[in-house]
């Protein structure tokens, strides 16, 4: 295993100090938070800025980010910052890790794969070599990346000389045979994952005996991962998929996962070479022990004696022909991995003497007023209707507004904003004002936000008719 000396030291000092944010350009949105594009303000080089709450998986996720990233092949991490910082149009700085990274200004590997009007198993090794000797980098320090999937496989540029970088850190934890969380993407994840994701439901529900000894797996996952990556960049589909419309996982996609029990149809895989069907058949061995690890994957003549054919592949043209189910299967994942955010919680209710809730606390106001005035007064109808027209109702009502009208500058709004950030800042305004409001939470959930931003696209007509029901039962 490789030496861990690189340490990352967390700045303390203001990001603004040293970057400049440019707030209208939205690089995208990562596992645990949105991304933005920043620029130094000494060299003037532009940066991907990664905005987490400050938190011990964002920590984490730093740490582990920045040992791995000192490698050709991994987004590099510049600076990390442990401060409290305010977003455009937020009320008071928030505790945060910023992360500043290499820009990525190429998209996807497959949108390239997508757009190429010849595409052929040749370049197909390339890129895999190119993936695989990230994975080797980072299970040299014994790092399970667990989201190895195309969008975290980012180009540099859009040169011809096509550079791969692995992105994305925020599952990958340090193997020390104790993986145990069920972190995965549907398409990409192995059975020993799935297994684990079983039991710790079981247990959950009481139907399993928690163990003296945890179910784990380890950084095997991320070849069986690899495995479905070049299957789908090979031929333009996945090996495993649901045979349910819009559901990510169906029973029937799992079992065959954990069988292992895909195909090489003839249309597309007719044209593809032996030796790639013979890498593909050791990645997504089911057993972890005789799962091809990254070092025979590189020592494979697939990948080293040059005599792979240049025949066009299929992939591009079935991934074009099926794009819009490609993206919502993207979205999907989105999704999913935010559910997957969500740390179990034992749900424990405050006394209603110590709650903090606005309205139970003018509620208590009233009362008291009530009290002071004699044990027959009933509050006026118009008391009434202030406490219901509330600020935690009405943040609600503006989120309602604004997915129902065109956008429009909303009060104290910040200047300048996206309909997209718009929406954020009204979000996060409102889950400030509704804090133990669980129904408002799924509503968010159900369309994709991570915490602090939208994974994927907004259902806002369904957004709204949610946000409408909370309202009426307030």
């Amino acid at each position: 295993m490789a030496e861990v000396n690189r340490e990352l030291q967390f700045k303390s000092t203001p990001l603004e100090n040293d970057y400049i944010v440019d707030w209208n350009r939205k690089l995208g949105s990562g596992i645990s938070g949105p991304v933005r594009c920043c620029t130094s303000q000494t060299t003037g080089k532009q940066f991907a800025l990664k905005c987490l709450l400050d938190s011990p998986k964002a920590r984490t996720e730093a740490k582990v980010h920045y040992l791995c990233s000192n490698h050709s092949h991994i987004v590099s991490v510049v600076d990390v910052y442990a401060v409290h910082f305010k977003f455009p149009g937020e009320m008071r700085p928030i505790p945060r890790i910023l992360m500043v990274m290499e820009l990525m200004e190429g998209g996807e590997l497959f949108e390239l794969v997508r757009s190429k009007r010849r595409f052929t198993e040749k370049e197909a090794v390339t890129f895999t070599k190119q993936i695989a000797l990230a994975v080797y980098h980072c299970h040299s320090f014994n790092v399970a990346h667990r989201d190895l999937k195309p969008e975290n496989l980012l180009l540099l540029d859009k040169s011809e000389n096509v550079k791969i970088k692995l992105a994305d850190f925020g599952f990958a934890k340090i193997d020390r045979g104790d993986l145990v969380t069920p972190q995965f993407t549907p398409y990409y994840v192995s059975p020993q994952v799935l297994e684990a994701q079983r039991i710790h439901r079981a247990q959950k529900s009481g139907r399993f005996p928690f163990l003296a000894k945890p179910y784990t797996y380890d950084k095997s996952c991320d070849m069986w991962s690899l495995g479905v990556v070049i299957y789908i960049m090979l031929c333009g589909y996945p090996p495993f998929y649901s045979e349910v419309p819009r559901k990510q996982l169906s029973q029937g996609m799992r079992r065959r996962i954990m069988a292992g029990d895909y195909d090489y149809p003839d249309k597309e895989w007719s044209k593809i070479s032996v030796e790639a069907k013979e890498v593909i058949a050791s990645l997504l061995q089911v057993e972890p022990a005789q799962r091809m690890t990254v070092t025979e994957l590189l020592e494979h003549p697939w990948l080293n004696d040059g005599a792979v054919r240049d025949t066009p592949l299929d992939s591009p043209s079935i991934i074009v022909a099926d794009e819009e189910a490609f993206r919502e299967a993207m979205n999907a994942h989105s999704a999913q991995l935010t559910k997957m955010r969500l740390p179990d919680r034992a749900v424990v209710l405050k006394a209603v003497s110590k709650a903090k809730n606005p309205i139970l606390m003018k509620r208590k106001k009233m009362f008291k007023l009530g009290s002071f005035l004699g044990a027959n007064h009933t509050p006026s109808r118009a008391t009434v209707d202030r406490t219901k027209n509330d600020e935690s109702v009405k943040s609600l009502r503006d989120i309602i507004a604004f997915c129902t009208i065109p956008p429009r500058p909303v009060d104290g709004a910040a200047e300048n904003l996206s309909p997209e950030d718009e929406l954020k800042r009204l979000v996060s305004y409102a889950l400030q004002q509704n804090p133990y409001s669980q129904r408002l939470k799924d509503a968010l959930i159900k369309q994709a936000w991570d915490g602090e931003s939208f994974a994927g696209s907004v259902d806002k007509r369904r957004l709204a008719i949610d946000i409408k029901d909370i309202v009426k039962k307030m």
